[in-house]
């Protein structure tokens, strides 16, 4: 391996393991608060912790942006390892759809008109009840 490819490859590792440093610690302030503020309870299936399966509980972040962390914990919120990997699933199921039209608009591949003539009917039967 020549010296410049070696200097690069330290360097990246170093970014990577900086990276990797800065995120437990970040993971480390938020987790250690949320776990004093809230009780050991999951927010989901309600499922109760310990000190011995507490490791199991995980803090999730309601905007999906793990750097918001107010001071509140507004938008945290303390989850099971299968609750908080279920609203994950969820987040990424959906991604790609958030964006897509809703019911009868000109953009939607759906031509079904539910109550299409519904008033043309409507307005025969009153006539004859008159």
């Amino acid at each position: 391996m020549s010296k410049k490819l070696k200097e690069k490859s330290e360097k990246l590792d170093n970014i990577v393991a900086n990276a990797r440093n800065n995120k437990d610690e970040r993971e480390k302030g938020y987790r250690e608060r949320a776990l004093k503020q809230y009780p050991w309870i999951c927010g989901r299936c309600s499922r109760e912790f310990t000190r011995e399966n507490v490791h199991e509980l995980t803090v999730h972040h309601r905007d999906h942006n793990h750097d918001n962390n107010p001071l509140d914990g507004s938008n945290w919120e303390l989850l099971c390892l299968f609750c908080h990997d279920n609203e994950h699933s969820r987040y990424v199921d959906n991604d790609g759809r958030k964006h897509k039209p809703a019911g009868n608009t000109p953009d939607s591949n759906s031509s079904f008109k539910a109550f299409a003539g519904l008033a043309d009917m409507l307005k025969s039967e009153t006539d004859q009840d008159k």
